[in-house]
């Protein structure tokens, strides 16, 4: 059995109930419908706020956050966050405070309600990998040996590196929080490669570490026009390290950036509905292994993506055709999944999540494929602006939570008025994503162009 948290109620309404989480995610703990573990919405806890607090749990570490509550949250009876009685939630809103760590025993305190921390490590889970980087300028140290010592196995013989023998690195392409991509070049053939490693920043054990190979094996399956190839995946020497198919024309954020901080209507929308065609077929293919309701792993139907962005949507030219290609799919979040990163979801370290809807805030576990829709009508948004949809002040995940995507005309009132009510319905997360599949939100464009 893996790692797990319990949550127990010792004190308010129902004692004794319990919450338990065996996997990563995120959970708000707060008055309001769609909090988990909701308190009840009565006078008698109207000292809690609707969203009080944020839990980041990865079992076996688990973390709260306070979101700026009128009343605090308490940890074993000390105050973690509240904001000042002067101080509006709007104005609370502003401010972001400190993440504080749990251990079996602790209690957390929400008006009046007491909540019981108790943690269940896993006795099998005995780590393999055993590497610890504590700054991001050492990893780059390593990520630097790391590429050396892999080509240097793989040109002297080892088997285990058969896919990039005879390959030289030309250059680095580029990095995210937990890895970084080189382009490689055979020797004979001149065939060019993008080779990403990622190297575990904890004591990696044989769950977490089988957990990321199957998650890589479901993006491997994965052979689409518009979706970036994962050719082949392994680990050697506490590292892990992808080939995948190499895209000249680099990300969009770059072409951007080029292009003064946005693009043409045309190449935006052009762009997007490749993108969507490339969703259309993840969302519906079969994977080769997915977790079954009864805890085994089978065949399943359809991959999320959970962190589409533009530095992950890459561009390639086909005959002075711009074709766009969904890179990453899933490898960075599964990374983080299964616990390799060492990064909490929410905290310093953690992006913004800019282009995530609060569906995925809420329920990061269970995140269905409208999030995947959800973010490419923010890409397309962005794209078009140069902004992101929300207004990003203090905690960035309350912010998700509680401001609106602010109308694309806003922005910039030159867009065509179609365009704009379609994405502007395509970013409605507030009960619940508009439009439910890529399908739907592809055919919502071409009938406003």
């Amino acid at each position: 059995m893996p790692s797990k948290i319990l949550l127990t109620v010792t004190q308010g309404q129902n004692p004794g109930q319990e919450y338990v989480f065996d996997s990563r995610t995120t959970c708000i703990m707060g008055r309001s419908p769609d909090c988990n573990p909701q308190l009840p919405n009565d006078s008698q806890h109207l000292t809690i706020s609707r969203y009080h607090c944020l839990l980041d749990i990865n079992p076996p570490d688990i973390r709260v956050r306070d979101f700026g509550s009128l009343n605090g949250t308490y940890v074993n009876g000390k105050k973690i966050g509240q904001r000042q009685f002067h101080q509006t939630p709007q104005e609370a809103a502003k401010l972001k405070f400190p993440e504080y760590d749990l251990q079996t025993g602790d209690e957390i305190k929400l008006g009046n309600t007491i909540f019981q921390v108790s943690i269940e490590i896993d006795p099998t889970e005995v780590p393999i990998f055993h590497t610890a980087s504590h700054s991001y300028q050492e990893e780059k140290s390593n990520f630097s040996e790391a590429i050396k010592r892999l080509l240097d196995a793989s040109n002297n013989g080892d088997d285990n590196l058969r896919e990039i023998s005879g390959y030289h690195a030309v250059k680095h392409l580029s990095q995210d929080l937990f890895g970084e991509v080189y382009l490689i070049k055979h020797r004979n053939t001149e065939q060019f490669v993008a080779l990403k490693i990622m190297i575990p920043v904890v004591s990696a054990n044989e769950r977490s570490i089988k957990m990321f190979i199957g998650d890589l094996a479901n993006t491997q399956a994965l052979s689409h026009f518009n979706i970036v190839q994962l050719f082949n995946y392994g680990s050697f020497d506490e590292i892990f390290f992808l080939t995948m198919e190499y895209c000249k024309g680099g990300h969009v954020s770059d072409l951007m950036q080029k292009s003064g901080g946005k693009l043409p209507v045309d190449l935006a929308v052009e762009i997007i509905l490749q993108v969507l065609d490339g969703l259309i077929y993840a969302h519906n293919t079969e994977i080769p292994c997915i977790k079954l309701p009864d805890g085994s792993f089978g065949k399943g139907k359809g991959l999320i993506h959970r962190d589409l962005k533009p530095t992950n949507i890459f561009l390639t030219y086909i005959d002075d055709a711009v074709v766009a290609k969904i890179g990453d799919y899933g490898i960075t979040k599964a990374f983080d999944l299964a616990g390799l990163s060492g990064q909490t979801l929410t905290g310093n370290a953690a992006r913004s999540p800019v282009f995530m809807p609060r569906q995925q805030v809420l329920n990061f576990k269970y995140a269905q494929p409208d999030v995947d829709v959800w973010a490419a009508a923010a890409c397309l948004y962005n794209m078009l602006t140069g902004v992101s949809p929300r207004d990003f002040v203090g905690d960035p995940f309350l912010a998700v939570l509680q401001n609106n995507p602010v109308p694309i005309l806003m922005r910039d009132n030159s867009l065509p008025k179609g365009l704009a009510e379609v994405i502007d319905k395509a970013l409605v997360d507030k009960p619940d994503i508009r439009y439910k599949s890529a399908v739907d939100f592809k055919k919502a464009l071409l009938n406003a162009l």
